[in-house]
């Protein structure tokens, strides 16, 4: 009986480990919440998307977009290392 009741327990403890590493763990880790790590997840995202299309565009018209897609991809770089130096378990 004993061992049908840590069964349970532990079925209804596993959900929330599981939601806790894939959807909580890393934005606190941060100190952020989930919604603000998304946010700024999608932010990143699509400056990278616009990055990439600057720089097809640049391949194929080598006069236009020069310095588009490094600047950008420079600027989103120092945006994560300073969010990761802020992160309250930084080494």
């Amino acid at each position: 009986m004993a061992a049908t009741k840590q069964g349970r327990q532990q079925q209804q403890q596993q959900p929330n480990g599981v939601v806790n590493r894939l959807f909580l763990e890393h934005p606190r880790s941060l100190g952020m919440t989930w919604a603000g790590h998304g946010s700024g997840a999608f932010k990143v995202g699509f400056q990278l998307i616009g990055a990439g299309v600057a720089a097809i565009i640049h391949g194929v018209v080598p006069g236009i977009f020069g310095e588009t897609a490094s600047g950008t991809v420079t600027r989103v770089y120092e945006h994560i290392q300073k969010t990761r130096g802020d992160a309250p378990d930084a080494g």
